[in-house]
């Protein structure tokens, strides 16, 4: 499968992004918007908060948050991350030496943070190379293209194909993305892959 997905797909980059509190709240920015309006409220977010840390965050009350483009939900999920961060519950440095699934969970012990989130920041961010987030729509579509399928598999299926390409399951997930985009901006004709 993933010979034939590259030999269509546009040569793509490994997308790494800063990571820390900075990352992170970016990721929680960018939950369940399009990428036009994740761009957009992050711009309004880094130009009112030029120095993005938990202290900034926690120091602005939650209508100047909002007036950053956030939504109640987004501001007390920032909170969240900057509180844990701030009580040494969310500590960067030591994420960084977790496995995987350490990572995962100490993540998703921090509310606002789902398993998407999680697993997105730790390949984007962190550019960790066997992390699949397998709840992600796009990689659902191209892995229902990719197989040649009438329906998205679901993200519990998602999850056990992924299992086959251990210890690379990041490099697949931005191999999927590529071809999901080459096919969303029309660079790849699905009925002409063989």
């Amino acid at each position: 499968m993933f010979a034939r997905l590259e030999a269509v797909t546009p040569v793509f980059e490994w997308r790494l992004r800063p990571g820390g509190f900075p990352g992170l709240a970016r990721m929680i920015v960018e939950q369940q918007i399009s990428v036009a309006a994740a761009a957009a409220i992050w711009a309004r977010v880094q130009a009112g908060l030029p120095e993005l840390t938990p202290q900034a965050v926690m120091a602005l009350d939650d209508p100047a948050l909002q007036r950053l483009g956030l939504s109640r939900p987004k501001v007390r999920y920032l909170r969240e991350i900057a509180g844990a961060h701030l009580s040494g519950a969310c500590d960067f440095d030591a994420l960084k030496a977790m496995p995987d699934a350490e990572a995962v969970a100490a993540l998703v012990a921090i509310k606002g943070i789902g398993r998407w989130t999680a697993e997105t920041f730790l390949m984007f961010c962190e550019g960790r190379i066997d992390v699949f987030p397998g709840g992600d729509i796009a990689l659902q579509e191209a892995m229902r293209w990719a197989d040649g399928q009438d329906a998205r598999p679901t993200e519990k299926a998602a999850y056990i194909r992924a299992e086959a390409w251990k210890p690379y399951r990041g490099v697949a997930a931005h191999l999927l993305w590529a071809c999901y985009g080459g096919v969303r901006r029309g660079e790849i004709d699905l009925g002409r892959q063989g």
